[in-house]
């Protein structure tokens, strides 16, 4: 028994602070179609989200065989008009 009470003794209450902004952020999400290319879709990654040449082909293979991707995270007022430069490259995107 004083195996049990002493671990009785050592079981603590933590307090947990969650971080509000973390409901703030959202996702920036490429949908797959079949009449984009690879490299417009690449190049609208890059001029738009300002990806890497690297992270927007990487993207733009998980947006192929995954058929959709989370391009870009932050706040909602950050990624709209990057949505809106998607949207006008004639590629599917959503904030979730």
């Amino acid at each position: 028994m004083i195996y049990s009470s002493y671990l009785e003794k050592t079981i603590t209450e933590v307090e947990v602070l969650v971080d509000e902004d973390e409901d703030l952020e959202k996702s920036l999400v490429v949908y797959n179609d079949d009449f984009n290319t690879f490299d417009h879709v690449i190049k609208t990654l890059i001029k738009v989200c300002n990806h890497s040449p690297e992270q927007a082909e990487q993207c733009t293979w998980l947006i192929h065989f995954k058929g959709k991707c989370a391009v870009k995270k932050g706040p909602e007022d950050v990624l709209k008009p990057m949505k809106t430069g998607i949207l006008n490259a004639g590629i599917d995107a959503k904030i979730q």
